[in-house]
């Protein structure tokens, strides 16, 4: 995967997390370039969180999601995590490395951040009543000056008054580090038609774009409960790998399906 393939990837999943944080362990990020990961941490898109309480189970081949236990350290032994499995017999605790419990957080205020950073831009105080939205500060195009902010409603979209773009699209990433397209940014801000400069998307269309996200939500869950009469013994790691296969997915990775194919 391509360190920009490795950020697209990611802010899909903070466009799809609903404004909350998403998480990321040490084995999401082997899957993607050491390039890409240290950009990521050096320009602030992700940050290091507390442990997991959860991991996939390495006892068998279902990938079962389980809660850790932590055995703290005692004066003649080190701390242990473990999983206590109760879906085999034949199985009782199964050892998790520490390592495995690491994890990484990135967080809409974080691309705000990035964002501005990437552009020059003073960030904004200014709150909105809007929850899915973020002010990120002014943009200066060749004609005019507007006031740039992100909204995290299933898609990330850069806004300048009236106009949007999918942020995805002006991702780019030369010798090690990301940066976006600020000639298409300055476009966005010349080509505003509308009069208010503090304009943000109307209630209907975020509460179409919310509809349109529910239901895509709904046909992963409605596909998800097909496969799972298919093959009832498989993980949700495998459901989740073939509903990403399919046009349903519409381009989401196989972790965002995980999250929202249950209801």
């Amino acid at each position: 995967m391509t360190p920009k393939a490795a950020l697209i990837e990611l802010l899909e999943r903070v466009g799809a997390s609903q404004g909350n944080a998403v998480l990321v362990n040490d084995e999401d990020l082997t899957q993607w370039s050491m390039a890409a990961v240290a950009a990521m941490k050096t320009q602030g898109l992700l940050t290091k969180t507390k442990p997991a309480s959860s991991v996939i189970c390495p006892g068998c081949e279902r990938d079962c999601v389980m809660p850790v236990h932590i055995i703290p350290a005692k004066e003649n032994s080190a701390a242990r995590a473990f999983i206590s499995c109760d879906k085999r017999s034949d199985i009782s605790r199964v050892p998790v490395s520490f390592e495995k419990l690491n994890q990484w957080q990135c967080t809409t205020d974080f691309v705000c951040e990035f964002i501005a950073t990437c552009l020059g831009l003073r960030r904004s105080n200014q709150l909105t009543d809007n929850s899915s939205f973020r002010n990120i500060g002014i943009a200066k195009g060749i004609k005019r000056s507007q006031i740039l902010g992100v909204e995290a409603d299933g898609v990330l979209s850069l806004i300048a008054g009236n106009n949007r773009l999918p942020l995805v699209e002006l991702i780019e990433y030369h010798d090690g580090t990301y940066s976006l397209d600020d000639a298409m940014i300055r476009q966005l801000a010349d080509t505003v038609t509308t009069a208010d400069n503090r304009y943000t998307p109307s209630n209907a269309k975020r509460e179409a774009r919310k509809l349109d996200t529910s239901a895509m939500y709904e046909s992963w869950q409605k596909e998800f409960r097909k496969l799972k009469k298919k093959r009832s013994n498989m993980s949700d790691i495998w459901y989740s790998q073939q509903i990403a296969k399919m046009e349903i997915a519409n381009g989401r990775s196989a972790e965002t399906i995980r999250k929202n194919m249950k209801s």
